[in-house]
């Protein structure tokens, strides 16, 4: 066990979540803390055009508003996903929001969207030195109906500045927001933003609460709409694999939603075209669950509540692990091993 599992963790359980999550962010925006790199060529790989140094990707959520996007490359991240931003400044859900489930390995948010609004991210955007995502969610000020001019409103101030883009409706903590993975819903936003930039890789992030034959309906949205890929999966509502419900509203994240996340991006790399890339994020907390992942389908995965369990230098560990499986298994290379579950 490391400093950071012996020492520094146990320390920072004792504070409130957020403020613990602010104080950490404040540090890395200096760069007093990095990880020890770790690169090998067969965790390279191409998709939608973009070079990607290794397949794990910081998930949205933790750098909201992109105050340290040039820094995340040095804990080896291969890419990195800023926001979710709304179109309209929000200060999010009243405190206290964030709770841990530590028996777990868990996590409950109810954040809100809590973000500084997509036109200060537009300023504020530097070269990540790693391919930057940047995901959109709606205001909760503006009424569903509208849904679609909100989402266009941050795409068109955005649409120049990452890689690629994710629409956010599967987050449980904006009231309604989850109406709009219905076919009809989610083909407006699609559209709307279509009509801004046609060529921007378009991402969809879904909920792993969704039953099949709604990811079914999502993947038949996703190849009319020319998406890019879907990413798989949000956080989830359900609490019934927690030994005991904390009583708490919002997002459970981490090691509890592992099991409900794997099975929707199974469903998905089944019946979505070849062609369409698949993000594997939930339940990942450590080199296994990423290269099951991969097996499962996932071209690349996404982490945010491990990285909290496991420290600064879980990523290094991740990748290098994904390394001895690959040689273990006989694969060459991501591509080989992908989907091979």
């Amino acid at each position: 066990m490391g400093l950071y599992e012996s020492v520094l963790r146990p320390l920072a359980f004792r504070v409130d979540p957020e403020r613990v999550h602010e104080t950490a962010m404040g540090a890395i925006r200096k760069g007093w803390v990095k990880a020890p790199a770790f690169h090998d060529p067969r965790l390279e790989s191409e998709r939608f055009g973009v070079r990607f140094p290794n397949p794990v990707g910081l998930a949205a959520g933790f750098d909201k508003n992109g105050v340290a996007l040039d820094r995340w490359k040095d804990f080896g991240f291969g890419f990195v996903e800023a926001g979710t931003v709304t179109f309209h400044a929000q200060p999010g859900n009243p405190k206290p929001r964030m709770f841990r489930v530590p028996e777990a390995q868990g996590l409950i948010n109810r954040m809100g969207f809590n973000n500084e609004g997509a036109a200060v991210l537009a300023e504020r955007i530097v070269d990540a030195g790693v391919p930057l995502g940047i995901n959109l969610g709606k205001s909760k000020v503006t009424e569903l109906e509208k849904a679609h001019e909100d989402y266009a409103a941050s795409f068109r101030l955005l649409h120049r500045k990452g890689d690629y883009f994710v629409v956010n409706v599967s987050s449980p903590n904006t009231p309604g927001l989850r109406a709009l993975q219905d076919a009809g819903a989610l083909r407006e936003i699609l559209g709307a933003m279509r009509e801004v930039d046609a060529a921007r890789p378009l991402f969809v992030k879904v909920a792993p609460d969704l039953t099949l034959d709604a990811l079914d309906e999502l993947v038949a949205v996703a190849v009319e709409a020319r998406l890019t890929g879907l990413i798989a999966t949000n956080t989830t509502i359900a609490r019934a694999m927690l030994p005991k419900d904390p009583g708490e509203a919002g997002g459970l994240s981490g090691r509890p939603v592992r099991e409900m996340a794997d099975a929707s991006l199974a469903h998905l790399y089944r019946s979505c075209p070849k062609e369409m890339i698949l993000v594997g994020v939930g339940g990942i907390m450590d080199g296994d669950d990423a290269y099951r992942k991969i097996r499962l389908g996932a071209h690349l995965v996404q982490l945010y509540t491990g990285w909290i369990y496991g420290g600064p230098s879980l990523v290094p560990r991740i990748n290098r692990r994904i390394v001895e499986l690959l040689e273990r298994d006989g694969f060459k290379s991501l591509d080989e091993a992908r989907g091979t579950a």
